[in-house]
């Protein structure tokens, strides 16, 4: 009987997903180097896929708990800007359905920009509701960020078509209607926070790739709106935007100049 050939074996392994499947038996015996790298690289896929399995179980802890004490709509919250020197802070509130499942989901810091998208695209597809919430640079100025990052966690939830049953959040304590807690760390630990974490950055980075487009010389589109070496010459050169906050540093402190 005539061998297959490697590209029939590479087809054939993409349909299989048991190490005790009876055809991975028999490459495993043959000595062809090119079947072994292939066998090798099926290896490699299948830990990786397990590896990641095991995350999103890990980061299903939470939401698992709550469901096994009656919850069901469990939002999680989370936002990004709140360290830039320019544009607004952005939260986001997550309810994620029972089924949802998304394995390589992560804190959208650990993510690749493209499959920050690629989430993104999923969660929107999938969630139960999605609210987001946004301050921008003047009432950041007028609040402190802290309190601006609270009132847009409060519009985000009050966005939700859902009324949530619980809420996790991020490292942030709120007052609501609704028990909740506040996870340190959160985006790196829920599911839910994770997919806030997700959408709020890649709404906040195409609200700063937008603004790029009319701010060209802040390179907003690519520091978005942190204060790389790029911005803080920009900033001296082309001065301060309605964008900027004029209650960081060192925009503080150009803004005081120039009002003397």
């Amino acid at each position: 009987m005539k061998a297959a050939t490697t590209k029939e074996i590479k087809d054939k392994l993409e349909r299989i997903l048991d190490i005790n499947d009876p055809f991975i038996q028999e490459i495993k015996q043959d000595g062809r180097k090119g079947v072994q790298n292939l066998f090798k690289a099926w290896q490699n896929k299948r830990e990786k896929e397990r590896e990641l399995h095991q995350r999103f179980v890990e980061l299903n802890t939470y939401e698992n708990q709550l469901r096994s004490q009656g919850f069901s709509f469990i939002a999680g919250i989370d936002e990004v800007g709140r360290g830039p020197l320019a544009g607004p802070v952005v939260t986001a509130a997550v309810i994620l359905p029972e089924t949802f499942y998304l394995p390589g989901i992560d804190d959208s810091k650990k993510l690749s920009e493209k499959k920050r998208e690629e989430f993104f695209g999923k969660i929107q597809e999938e969630a139960v509701s999605i609210g987001i919430g946004m301050i921008h640079a003047e009432e950041i100025d007028q609040l402190n960020i802290y309190e601006a990052t609270k009132k847009a966690m409060l519009q985000a939830i009050a966005k939700l078509a859902v009324n949530p049953d619980y809420l996790l959040i991020d490292a942030m304590k709120l007052i609501t209607p609704y028990p909740s807690q506040s996870i340190i760390k959160g985006d790196s630990k829920s599911v839910s926070i994770a997919a806030a974490s997700i959408v709020a950055k890649v709404t906040r980075d195409k609200m700063m790739k937008d603004l790029d487009k009319d701010y060209p010389a802040y390179h907003f589109a690519k520091n978005m709106g942190y204060g790389t070496k790029e911005h803080l010459e920009a900033l001296e050169k082309e001065g301060i935007t309605s964008y900027h906050r004029k209650s960081f540093s060192p925009v503080k402190e150009m803004t005081l100049s120039i009002d003397k």
